[in-house]
This record gives C-alpha cells, structure tokens and sequence, in this order.
C-alpha cells in the first residue's frame, strides 16, 4: 500500500464512527484522526474564555488564537489546547452540548479545515472521522464511507454506552437530542452533513462492529494502492 492512504469516514452523530474508524485504522496500521475532537478544544476555549456561544465574531477571533494540536502515544490520538492535553476535558457534558454549535461557525471549521489537511500530509496512511471529511476537507480521498443507521438504533448504541459508564438518561430524550442533532448538522450554511460524492454508503443498522470494519478493510485492499 502506498505511503500517503485517506480514508474518510463521515456519518451522523451515534452512527459508530469512532469505534468503527479507531478498529478500521488498527487492523490496516493507519492512524486514526478524531477530527469531532478539534471541534470539541475549541468549544472548551470557549467555555474557559467565558464567550458566549451566539458570539460569533468573538469566537472567530479566539479560535484564530487558538494552538490545537494532535499527537499520538501507543497509537491513540491525543489533542493539546495551547499546549495542554485535553483528550479527557473534552469529553464533559458541557462541551458535548454546545460543540454542534461551534462547530457551525465559519472562522472555526476554516481553521480547523486547514489543520486537517497540513495534518494528512505529516500523518501518511491515515483515518480521517467526522461530519465533512470527504465533503469538504479531503474530496479527492483514496477511499471515502458515508456510515449510517437509523435514530433509534443510534439513540440505543449511545443509551447503551452511557450506561456502562453508570450514567441514567432517558431514551426518549436521548433520542430527540440525536434528532436535533442530525438537523442542525443537515441544515447548517456551511459544510452541512452530506454523503459525500463517490463514497460507499454503509448502513450499520443491523450490522455488527465486526462487519462493517471487514467491509471497508476488505474496500482498503480492493485497488491494491
């Protein structure tokens, strides 16, 4: 396989895009790029500026300030902000909240765009994640996978995860959050949710982790790049 491999993977939130690109990215030997994670450390600046989130401009302007950066220790990617680690703090509920909002303003995804693709070019054999990735940051991608499944599915995968770190949420309201979710994404002006041109579609639906990561291993190998 060549030196420089993309692969993208897009999707809504809930769909199993985390765990499927981190387990695709461990079976070829790639790495694995969270790019959700870059969106989440500038929504923490944010929150730790103490800017408003309808503040656009403001953002904008600390966001352009801001030093994100991605390392990788035994293969897991870890994220700086102005050079602190904060691969854990992103993950608050806070951030989890407010992070769609974020990431629909201009400044932010110009920025992070750019840091993406000055990262593939360090990166060589890499698995790109998140909601543009073979939209709009890398359409020229080796090998680009819309993965989808449907909202109750999704709600329950999400329901399921929480409670094994032992936190109570209710289904139903856990699945309206999703369903705001999956609108604000659709529907924002800049880089909206959408299968990107010339991606294999996959619906995870009733499919195990083990199958939709053969799938697109097995795509991966297909061309012999």
């Amino acid at each position: 396989m060549k030196d420089k491999y993309i692969i993208t993977i897009d999707g809504p939130a809930g769909a199993g895009k985390t765990t499927i690109a981190r387990t695709v990215a461990r079976r070829l030997g790639f790495k694995y790029v969270d790019t959700g994670a870059m969106y989440r450390a500038v929504t923490l600046g944010v929150i730790e500026a103490s800017v408003e989130f309808d503040s656009v401009p403001e953002i904008e302007e600390l966001a352009g300030k801001m030093d994100i950066r991605i390392d990788f220790e035994d293969g897991k990617m870890l994220i700086f902000l102005n050079g602190r680690e904060v691969s854990d703090d992103i993950r608050g509920s806070q951030v989890t909240e407010n992070t769609s909002l974020v990431a629909a303003i201009p400044g932010v995804r110009y920025k992070l765009a750019r840091l993406q693709r000055s990262s593939a070019g360090k990166l060589g054999r890499t698995v790109f994640e998140g909601r543009d990735m073979g939209s709009i940051v890398f359409p020229g991608a080796d090998l680009k996978v819309y993965l989808d499944a449907g909202i109750s599915e999704r709600a329950r995968r999400r329901w399921q995860e929480l409670k094994d770190k032992g936190i109570d949420v209710d289904f139903g309201s856990l699945e309206e959050k999703i369903k705001r979710r999956d609108m604000l994404d659709e529907s924002r002006g800049l880089a909206p949710l959408r299968v990107p041109k010339n991606a294999v579609i996959i619906d995870s639906t009733n499919l195990s982790i083990e199958d939709v990561v053969q799938q697109i291993v097995s795509l991966a190998y297909r061309d012999k790049p």
